[in-house]
This record gives C-alpha cells, sequence and structure tokens, in this order.
C-alpha cells in the first residue's frame, strides 16, 4: 500500500539526523519522486545482466521508472500533512539543525574571511582604538549609532574593556541604517581629532532618539569641544575615506548587519544576552591558544 510505504520512507529519512536539514515534507516528497517507483519495488536495484549475442539489451523504455499518478500524488501530500500534524516536533528538529549546519558555515566563510582581511582588521590606519591599544588581544565591533542592539552591546563592551586591561578594541563606524547614522559616524571621527572619541560615542549610544548630525553636535558641544573644527573635519577626506574603508571592509567579509563583534579569530554576530560571556570566553580563549591570523 502507498500509504504504508511512505511511511517506510519517512522513517529512513528521519533516522538520519543529516537529513533532517530541510522541512520533512521536502525531503519525503524529493526523495521520492525522484526514485518515481511503484510502492511494491524496492530502492536497491540489482545490476543488469551483460547482453550477450543471443540476449539483447533491453530497451531503455522498459528500464524506465513508472512515475506517480496524480491520485498517488494526493494521497503522498495528504500522509504528509497528517504526519506533520500528528509530529510537529519533527520540524523544530529540522528547523534546529538547519540552524545548526547554517552557523557553522557561517563561521568557516568568516574564518577565511578573516584570514584575507586581517591587516584591515587588526591593524586599520584610521580606526578609533580603546582600551589598551597594544593590547594582546584585538576586539573589532562593527557598529551604527541608530542600531538599538548597538546601544544594547555597548554596556557589555564597557564592561569588558573596564575590567580587562588588555584588550585592544577596534572600533568601526558602519552607519548601514540612515542618512543620520553617517552623519554621526562623520562627527565622531570628527571628535576623534579632538581627543574625544570615546566619550562622544559613550554619549552617544548611551543617549535615546535619532542618531545625526544635530544630536551628534549637540553632544559634541556637551563634551566641550571646537563646533566649528567639528563641522569642518566632518566632511573632510580623512573620514570619508575611514567610512568608505569600513564599508569595503564590512562587504569583503560578508556582515551586512550591526553589531558584529570579532575577537581574535572568532566571531560574535548581533548582542546576544550572553553577550559579556561570550566576549570573556572568546578573549580567554585568544590568550590561551593565541590566534594565527591577528
Amino acid at each position: 500500500m502507498l500509504k504504508e510505504f511512505m511511511l517506510k520512507r519517512l522513517g529512513a529519512l528521519l533516522s538520519k539526523k543529516g537529513a533532517a536539514l530541510l522541512a520533512p515534507a521536502i525531503l519525503l516528497v524529493g526523495a521520492t519522486l525522484a526514485v518515481g517507483q511503484n510502492p511494491g519495488q524496492s530502492t536497491q536495484t540489482a545490476p543488469a545482466p551483460t547482453p550477450t549475442a543471443s540476449q539483447p539489451a533491453p530497451s531503455s523504455s522498459s528500464s524506465t521508472a513508472t512515475s506517480f499518478t496524480p491520485a498517488q500524488r494526493k494521497e503522498i501530500e495528504a500522509f504528509i500533512k497528517e504526519y506533520l500534524v500528528n509530529n510537529p516536533e519533527v520540524l523544530l528538529e529540522a528547523q534546529t539543525a538547519l540552524e545548526a549546519r547554517m552557523d557553522r558555515i557561517q563561521t568557516e566563510r568568516m574564518a577565511v574571511a578573516i584570514k584575507d582581511n586581517a591587516a584591515d582588521l587588526f591593524r586599520p590606519a584610521g580606526s578609533p582604538i580603546v582600551g589598551n591599544v597594544k593590547g594582546d588581544v584585538p576586539v573589532i565591533e562593527f557598529f551604527d549609532y541608530n542600531c538599538g542592539y548597538c546601544k544594547k552591546a555597548f554596556t557589555e563592551l564597557a564592561r569588558l574593556i573596564d575590567k580587562d586591561k588588555s584588550v585592544r578594541v577596534v572600533l568601526r563606524e558602519f552607519p548601514i541604517l540612515s542618512k543620520g547614522s553617517e552623519e554621526a559616524s562623520r562627527v565622531a571621527l570628527a571628535a576623534k581629532a579632538q581627543g574625544k572619541y570615546w566619550e562622544f560615542h559613550r554619549a552617544m549610544l548611551e543617549s535615546q532618539g535619532q542618531a545625526n548630525e544635530a544630536s551628534a553636535l549637540r553632544v559634541g558641544e556637551k563634551l566641550g569641544l571646537d563646533l566649528a573644527k567639528l563641522k569642518r573635519d566632518m566632511v573632510s577626506a580623512e573620514v570619508t575615506k575611514e567610512i568608505d574603508a569600513t564599508r569595503s571592509l564590512a562587504t569583503k567579509m560578508g556582515i551586512q548587519g550591526t553589531p558584529h563583534f570579532i575577537v581574535g579569530d572568532r566571531i560574535i554576530p548581533g548582542a546576544p544576552e550572553n553577550l559579556l560571556e561570550l566576549l570573556n570566553k572568546h578573549v580567554a580563549d585568544v590568550r590561551k591558544e593565541g590566534c594565527k591570523v591577528c
């Protein structure tokens, strides 16, 4: 019976963890239709006998597998739906497996990207560096002043810097969310020229509301910066070069969102709830095991 055959096929598929990377329904339909056999046929085929003069080779038409009829396809679809409704945990298992595989793929790709762009990452010409400028473990963050998760992550990064006096934090201005984001980044890099980058950076990420030129200049004024110089420097070739360099680097590395942390040759995408724990762990691991590309 077709339903019994499909049940055996499904069991065989789900017994293999690697096959659960896509929704079982897709796997079942794809695998079964690819086989294209009648329910009573085995998936294992014997080798064809060697043709002889008295026994001609079988024609291609006689060896072609029979396709499913519309009625059989309808029965398969009904069975899949019934199975998934009665076993919804299968979908969760498939989703978990898929996410794990995608994480592994991302990690592998990023490892190659870090190696290929090591000089720009760890020894940038114009990026702001805070913490210990000669620190033994580099921590790089790509961020945007209008990113809510960056504001959340700042508290954890600041704690790391306050606690660990040997980390070297490279801050990459990556304004991707709005025009105001780039305006704020330009003022931040202009503040660097007046020796107040970290103070400005902290004030911007701890403030509420939209980040743009107006709000950034207000922060600069509160910090006692020379506003006339800020306005000149924010449109300078040096500032433009730094922002363009960060965007180019992010593109090469496949970074499309903020925040994105790189600790030595390890990555932390986003701002997970245990960010500080992960930062401390990766710093300790790099310090212990070393970094081949830093």
